[in-house]
């Protein structure tokens, strides 16, 4: 072998060595995360694509009668707002009785249905009349509640997220587009229990509307596309136990039903 091809090929490896050195160097800086956690995200009606959730929010007591069961004033009460994890939704079919587990810890466990609007648009210091074009769609919801360990954390003047924010504690079905549904300002909501009324209203009973919901929130918080708000329960919220089915529904939506197992 002549000299000079010799010489190209011993660079040719040299820079081979060289180049692998480098790739496993980067692939060591690299930064790797030891394990996947699964996103969470809510079916689409109508279609096969799926919304990403990054937060929920709850706004409470926003219905009057509501609030004076649960010892408040609603002529002068400012809307107050808690989060669940995004762990806890659970996707509820239409046309399914979807189980849902009696939780740990509880011995009163209580119903809350509601109106879910889901925003694919955000910002800080929205005003209320650019807050529904923040809102990509709308569905039934559950705020399950560990009734007996939310009163018992306020009693103590703790906070009580062990009563709202834990394992499925957000049962809801597909989103629906606001594009197709319009805006929810009225219509009735209620909630069956065994087939016995539990809860019955008019959204129109709510203190604070959707969009003054979205434009509060936004002061508090940068809202950002992912973010869905639970909207309030009427009135009359209650236990379940092992065996009940729930029935919830909202005008213009499909009713959501679960089982509590």
């Amino acid at each position: 072998m002549k000299s000079s091809k010799r010489r190209h090929l011993l660079q040719a490896a040299v820079l081979m060595t060289a180049g692998a050195g480098v790739r496993e160097r980067a692939e060591a800086q690299t930064p790797r995360m030891p394990f996947v956690v699964a996103p969470t995200s809510i079916p689409i009606s109508g279609s096969t694509d799926l919304f990403p959730v990054r937060r929920i929010y709850c706004i409470g007591r926003n219905y009057a009668a509501h609030a004076r069961e649960m010892g408040s004033d609603p002529a002068r009460e400012p809307p107050f707002f808690f989060q669940k994890p995004t762990d806890a939704v659970q996707v509820v079919p239409p046309g399914v009785t979807v189980d849902h587990p009696y939780p740990t810890l509880t011995q009163n466990y209580h119903y809350e249905i509601e109106l879910v609007a889901a925003l694919d648009k955000g910002g800080r210091d929205i005003s209320v009349e650019r807050a529904l074009a923040c809102v990509f769609a709308y569905t039934v919801g559950l705020d399950m509640t560990r009734r007996d360990l939310q009163r018992a954390m306020g009693d103590e003047k703790k906070p009580w997220e062990i009563g709202k924010s834990f394992d499925h504690s957000a049962p809801l079905g597909p989103l629906h587009l606001a594009t197709k549904t319009g805006p929810f300002t009225e219509g009735a909501i209620w909630l069956k229990v065994n087939g016995q009324v539990k809860q019955s209203a008019n959204l129109n009973q709510m203190i604070w509307s959707v969009a003054e919901q979205v434009s509060k929130l936004s002061q508090a918080f940068e809202l950002m596309p992912g973010d869905i708000i639970y909207s309030g329960t009427p009135e009359n919220v209650g236990p379940v136990v092992k065996g009940d089915v729930m029935t919830g529904h909202i005008d213009r939506l499909p009713d959501i039903s679960v089982k509590v197992v």
